[in-house]
């Protein structure tokens, strides 16, 4: 088995990932370099057989930590390993170890204080440590990994079936959703997918969305750098409603494999009433089936229970809650990923980044 670093192409790497059961948008090249323009270094990790085929691989980003203590490496929704695994070579599990090895390898190199890892793969009621025992296949206990409350990516979400035809999907859908989606085809809205040229006004409107809900929005260059990197490729696609000229509504949805990813939505504050926000999205969902995705990811919401998020949500609008009023109504399912694990490489390092986290709160 062959574990040198070899060229490998951006299309090489996406044909594998997009090839992949478990594909995911963070497992992209792109998505590589655009976090590498906002901070991030990249390494992109794999392993070959003897005959050249990739049999696994991971695209891990460090960020430099304050006081310039080291880095903090990550790795989300990954790593992916070829399915079905070939015949006539060494095991699967070997092959992972090779590659966590090298995981391990790049973090020292980039003076990884410690390795945080978002396996991003749902549980279905199985217990968290029962799923991470089969992920790792039960061998990997040297990796001394320990559970984490810091997670990066929003651990919860709701994961709507798109793989029926459009009238399923709605009927699925809450009454009130699937009334203010057909309330915004009849208002004489437009919906388009937005050029190059259309950024501008989807940045305006996620400054807008922003100020409104009391979040952070990324600076507009960064919404730029993501088109740039995934529209032309014709994995992503910024959806816009109009109105008589006026912009209501946008959303920057993502696509690969079998999934498609609902990352960023904007709303003005005009013409609320006609109902923008839920045309764009069910455009998105459209688009998304027409990629040939079988789920749509709503991307984040309260990492709760859904017992208390249903009773809590007409009453809470900090953080996520927010948008999961929004997100519950269209029929899709409320699933946990794994959460975030640390692999701990320098012990000080991590025990004071540990106390910072505990000081902010």
């Amino acid at each position: 088995m062959s574990v040198e670093q070899q060229l490998i192409t951006a299309a090489d790497w996406d044909a594998f990932v997009g090839a992949n059961v478990h594909a995911h948008v963070l497992q992209q090249w792109a998505w590589g370099e655009l976090k590498a323009a906002y901070g991030w270094k990249v390494e992109r990790l794999f392993v070959r057989d003897d005959r050249g085929q990739i049999l696994a691989l991971a695209q891990v980003l460090f960020r430099t930590l304050p006081l310039h203590l080291g880095t903090m490496a990550y790795l989300a929704m990954g790593p992916l390993v070829v399915d079905p695994y070939p015949e006539k070579v060494q095991p699967r599990d070997y092959a992972l170890a090779v590659l966590w090895e090298r995981i391990r390898q790049s973090g020292l190199n980039h003076r990884a204080a410690f390795l945080k890892w978002e396996p991003g793969i749902f549980t279905n009621g199985l217990s968290q440590e029962a799923v991470i025992e089969t992920l790792i296949h039960g061998k990997f206990q040297y990796l001394g990994l320990r559970q984490s409350p810091q997670t990066v990516q929003p651990p919860r979400t709701v994961m709507i079936d798109i793989s029926s035809d459009e009238d399923t999907i709605l009927a699925r859908m809450n009454q009130g959703t699937r009334r203010k989606i057909r309330q915004s085809l009849k208002n004489g809205i437009t919906y388009r997918e937005g050029t190059k040229a259309d950024v501008n006004i989807f940045t305006g409107m996620m400054n807008t969305t922003g100020e409104r809900n009391d979040f952070g929005v990324h600076e507009p260059a960064y919404y730029q750098k993501a088109f740039d990197l995934f529209v032309p490729q014709g994995d992503a696609a910024l959806i816009l409603a109009e109105h008589e000229g006026d912009p209501l509504a946008g959303i920057m949805v993502f696509a690969k494999g079998k999934t498609a990813w609902y990352l960023y939505g904007a709303s003005s504050n005009i013409k609320r009433n006609l109902m923008g926000a839920y045309g764009v999205q069910w455009a998105a969902i459209q688009w998304a089936k027409a990629k040939g995705c079988t789920e749509y990811d709503m991307w984040g919401i309260p990492d709760e229970d859904e017992t208390i998020l249903e009773a809590q949500f007409e009453s809470r609008s900090d953080g996520l809650w927010g948008v999961y009023g929004f997100k519950r109504g269209w029929g899709g399912e409320v699933v946990r990923s794994l959460g975030a694990w640390d692999k701990v490489y320098n012990p000080v390092i991590y025990a004071a980044y540990q106390l910072a986290l505990r000081a902010r709160g």
